[in-house]
């Protein structure tokens, strides 16, 4: 276990993201630490996520990408991190079906290279900077396929993935137990499940239902919507993320996950019947009427659902935010925040079907 009293000196790729973000947020607001948003700044990246923290002096921000070795060196020698928190990911299942190229090449590529120069960087270190240098490599509970009706996801669960994303994040996740086990570099990992909240870009499901919602289009649904998901409010997540990094042990695992199992049409249920009390239209009716079922994506996973046992008996963590209390917070934040999601939106991404392999 670390000893945190000083400050710490963090990158993070991917921090303008909407994990990464929360977790920069975090950082700057409860925290003593400094943090280096390293960020490609792609269509879900976004620096008016980290508006409210982008003025102190604690926060710094690079504009690359981890698959640009030499830009990624001049990160580390600039900033010579106490800590690296690998958020930088193409994330979205349907990009991936419709253009798996890009999730290749970023989550394999770049984490191969952000591996890479920790490791330079890390053989350079010498006396207590090297022994508490940490590399934590954030990763997703897709990685070990579909579940059935019973059963929960564990550290020690098989990978299975099922879509290019997943596929790709599984060989990041593979990378780097190689780069621990191979060159010794001191990787602590996390694996989440469905996180939703405020910035979330609206490709998916949550955002992309309120704000549809909201502008009184379709809500689709895919297939009966009996998919289940594990939902995590992503404070909460970032909450453990900063734990792990700062209390996790060297080549452990942990799983992060919301003790929520909900299906997707109970989900959309519940979007519609918040947005029925915040934001109701009384000519036009409940906001029920509006779902529509779609055909489903090629290969969904029934069912993901997380046992997070070993966080919380190691780190002492476990979700704040009930999926009721969490949902009601996202929506009145979407309701509050019409120009960020607007400007997110606009010519970027018009919520259109994705996926469909032509």
């Amino acid at each position: 276990m670390l000893n945190i009293e000083m400050s710490k000196r963090i990158l993070v790729t991917g921090g303008a993201g909407f994990i990464g973000s929360a977790v920069v947020r975090r950082i700057i607001r409860e925290t003593t630490h400094e943090a280096l948003v390293f960020d490609k700044l792609t269509y879900a990246g976004n620096l008016s996520s980290l508006a409210s923290v982008a003025n102190d002096n604690r926060f710094h921000f690079i504009h690359g990408d981890i698959c640009d070795a030499l830009t990624v060196r001049a990160a580390f020698e600039s900033f010579r991190p106490d800590w690296v928190m690998h958020l930088a990911a193409e994330s979205h299942v349907d990009r991936s079906i419709d253009g798996p190229a890009a999730f290749i090449q970023t989550n394999l590529v770049g984490t191969y290279v952000l591996l890479q120069e920790a490791l330079r960087f890390w053989l350079g270190l010498t006396g207590n900077a090297a022994q508490g240098f940490r590399f934590h490599h954030v990763s997703t509970d897709e990685v070990f396929g579909s579940l059935g009706e019973v059963g929960l996801f564990r550290e020690d669960t098989p990978y299975a993935p099922n879509s290019p994303y997943s596929a790709s994040k599984a060989g990041s996740d593979h990378l780097a137990r190689a780069w621990l086990n191979t060159y010794g570099l001191p990787i602590v990992m996390t694996n989440c499940s469905n996180n939703y909240g405020p910035y979330h870009f609206p490709e998916k499901l949550i955002p992309l239902m309120i704000l549809n919602a909201l502008e009184r289009r379709q809500l689709p649904v895919y297939g009966d919507g009996g998919n289940i998901r594990d939902w995590l409010f992503v404070e909460d997540h970032a909450e453990a993320l900063l734990l792990a990094v700062e209390r996790g042990c060297v080549g452990e695992s942990y799983n992060i996950g919301g003790q929520c199992e909900l299906s997707n049409i109970a989900v959309v249920n519940a979007i519609c019947d918040l947005m029925d009390k915040l934001s109701p239209h009384r000519e036009l009716g409940p906001h029920r009427a509006l779902i529509g079922h779609v055909p489903d994506r090629p290969g969904h996973d029934l069912r993901y659902a997380i046992d997070c046992g070993k966080i919380e008996r190691e780190l002492g963590w476990r979700p704040r935010e009930s999926f009721e209390s969490g949902l009601r917070r996202t929506v009145v934040w979407y309701l509050e925040n019409r120009e960020w999601w607007s400007k997110v939106n606009s010519g970027a991404h018009d919520r259109e079907r994705l996926g469909l392999l032509g």
